[in-house]
């Protein structure tokens, strides 16, 4: 199965519920479908605690995480998906830099995206997980805290196939911290469910798609990007404090299918000035010339040249012009660069060799160096080789 269409066990906890798919996180992420984390538990695995409490770390920079959830409707496009549900529309999390004490704290989700994402699992009531506790995980974001002073980065995610976007809330909030703006853009009819403006938290329309074309995937998405990117820039009527984005430096980055959705809205928008694939084989592998702007390439060693089983990385690799990176860490899996481990771990299901936290702190000190020195222009040593704090990181020559 390929690593992009597995169903995403980060926040759906797929262990207790022994499902495949293709995200990373909560539901799925390769293609065809693998397998992820919390998508095949053992049957001999220890049974989850009975009351789940999940923490994500807390973000490193000098700035609170503040939050936004935001609505937008592309009137110009129908969903790809589900035509017969009108024009295209899309939930996105702002992320951004705040006064530390102002606020509330946020949610990680909504109840009905909660018990979205239990369902497709199958998890059963005796795991403990139910969709008050998932939605209450722990995100140290707060919603309307008070924005800090200045204009920053916009840096858009994308998450794996059947992933919501909530599996990369760790990311989005240390980015925050320090000094991006981040939106996390919900793909809707591509995962348990991501609540709307009118309220409806719509179920995954492709996921059980034998015939799906990953391909058209990631065009969708970055249709999804650049739209986004409009409504942020173009205008100061699709989120209340557009007015801190820097619609200069703009960068994308993206677990699985998302990583390549991130290659993708490179090729067609160049406004998109540095691009990250976190674990994400390439749909469609890029032409020589049509990436020569910064791009990073972070994920398990299964995607080295040798020993590896996913080619497309190595002809990515070749085609890709400009400054570029690829680090493999020892030890990872595929959703070792999202939340699901770690909350995996949480509910007391097995993890991958690296321990889940450290996968966290090593995805967002190379994401954010990598960001900082592409669109903030400041050199940051961690990507000039191999560092004797991060053994694990192996930089491919």
């Amino acid at each position: 199965m390929n690593r992009n269409r597995r169903i995403s066990a980060v926040a759906v906890l797929a262990l207790a519920a022994l499902v495949t798919g293709t995200g990373a996180g909560f539901a799925a992420t390769t293609t065809p479908p693998a397998t992820h984390a919390f998508d095949t538990a053992p049957a001999t695995a220890t049974a989850p605690p009975r009351s789940f409490q999940g923490t994500l770390p807390v973000p490193t920079g000098p700035y609170a995480a503040g939050e936004d959830v935001i609505h937008l409707t592309d009137a110009g496009r129908l969903d790809p998906w589900v035509p017969s549900s009108g024009p295209r529309q899309l939930t996105v999390t702002m992320i951004y830099p705040a006064v530390p004490g102002t606020g509330t704290p946020a949610p990680y989700m909504t109840l009905a995206e909660a018990a979205g994402h239990i369902q497709r699992a199958k998890i059963p009531a005796s795991s403990g997980i139910t969709p008050q506790n998932l939605s209450s995980v722990t995100t140290h974001a707060f919603d309307g805290a008070r924005p800090q002073r200045g204009k920053y980065p916009l840096v858009v995610l994308s998450p794996g196939f059947g992933d919501p976007r909530m599996v990369l809330t760790s990311l989005a909030t240390d980015l925050a911290s320090h000094g991006y703006v981040v939106a996390l853009v919900g793909p809707t009819h591509e995962d348990s469910g991501e609540t709307l403006a009118n309220g409806q938290t719509p179920p995954c329309a492709i996921c059980d798609d034998p015939k799906l074309d990953m391909n058209t995937v990631t065009a969708s998405r970055a249709l999804d990007a650049s739209f986004v990117i409009d409504q942020l820039t173009h205008a100061n009527t699709a989120w209340r404090l557009a007015h801190l984005i820097d619609k200069h430096e703009i960068g994308m980055a993206g677990h699985s299918i998302g990583g390549a959705s991130a290659a993708a809205t490179m090729i067609a928008d160049p406004r998109v000035r540095a691009g990250v694939n976190m674990d994400g084989k390439f749909y469609p592998v890029p032409m020589p010339g049509q990436i020569n702007r910064p791009f990073l390439m972070l994920g398990e060693t299964d995607n080295l040249p040798v020993g590896g089983h996913d080619t497309s990385w190595g002809n990515a690799w070749a085609a890709l012009g400009g400054y570029k990176k690829w680090l493999a860490v020892t030890g990872a899996n595929h959703p070792s660069f999202t939340d699901v481990d770690l909350l995996e771990e949480q509910a007391g299901f097995p993890t991958p060799p690296l321990d889940p936290e450290r996968g966290i702190v090593i995805t967002r000190e190379y994401v954010t160096a990598f960001f900082d020195q592409t669109l903030k222009g400041i050199h940051r040593p961690l990507l000039d080789g191999p560092t004797p704090n991060n053994p694990e990181v192996l930089f491919q020559p």
